[in-house]
């Protein structure tokens, strides 16, 4: 659970202005809103990457507001930055073993499932990355994060600058994390399809969050639909259940 969370990449300059939030066991959360509202920069406070100006943010009822990414990472937390988030010049096995370097006794079975889940990484196991379609890049990121087997995955823009039907796929392969039993915060510019796939969404506007609800409900909101998703409503393709209380 975030509480009145606050923060940006300057002491005296917050983005983040005070955000409450919260995240269920088995659920998908979008975080959408206008360009520079603060979403990445809300996950990279999260993650340990920046470190709050104020606030709370509460993890599997630990806080951990002010630790470092490498300690929230050990309790089960793992983030996906939207760009530079594989290796380039580092084969797709190479990525999947950095990404294992927390827990290195169980590495080598991770990687073993991984392969069976994403059968294009065992296939392509050797190429560099560089070499993969933005789609497998993009499931290579989120790979090398599961190797932490993580409780809690943060994505941000997953689908940057993918094809809509690479886009398509990879929030097929989003839902199917989910169904697996990881819980997704995920910030998303595609809102309609963002929305399509989570139980639940927030609206962030200049860093604080002006609508919550399902997600369903603020698909079809005229107000949040004229102002942020720039059309009519996505059907819902399959949203997540939310489970018991897991950021708390």
């Amino acid at each position: 659970m975030l509480s009145g969370l606050r923060g940006g990449y300057a002491a005296a300059d917050d983005i983040v202005k005070g955000a409450d939030l919260s995240v269920a066991s088995g659920e998908i959360v979008a975080l959408i809103g206008p360009n520079g509202a603060g979403k990445s920069t809300l996950l990279k406070l999260v993650a340990g990457l920046l470190k709050p100006g104020g606030g709370s943010v509460r993890f599997k009822d630990r806080e951990i507001a002010g630790l470092g990414a490498l300690e929230i990472s050990r309790l089960g937390l793992s983030f996906v930055p939207q760009e530079r988030n594989v290796f380039g010049t580092m084969t797709v096995a190479e990525n999947l073993e950095m990404g294992g370097y927390l827990d290195g006794v169980h590495a080598r079975q991770r990687r073993t499932e991984l392969y069976q889940r994403f059968p294009m990484l065992a296939d392509k196991r050797r190429a560099a990355a560089r070499t993969l379609s933005g789609g497998q890049r993009q499931i290579l990121a989120m790979a090398i994060a599961l190797m932490n087997a993580p409780d809690l995955l943060l994505l941000d823009e997953p689908t940057a600058g993918l094809s809509p039907r690479a886009a398509e796929e990879l929030f097929g392969t989003i839902l199917a994390l989910n169904r697996s039993g990881v819980a997704i915060l995920m910030v998303e510019q595609n809102a309609l399809e963002a929305l399509a796939v989570s139980a639940r969404a927030y609206v962030l506007v200049q860093g604080r969050p002006e609508r919550e609800g399902r997600a369903a409900d603020l698909a079809s909101d005229p107000t949040v639909r004229d102002l942020f998703l720039g059309g009519e409503p996505a059907p819902m393709l399959g949203a997540s259940k939310a489970g018991m209380g897991f950021i708390t």
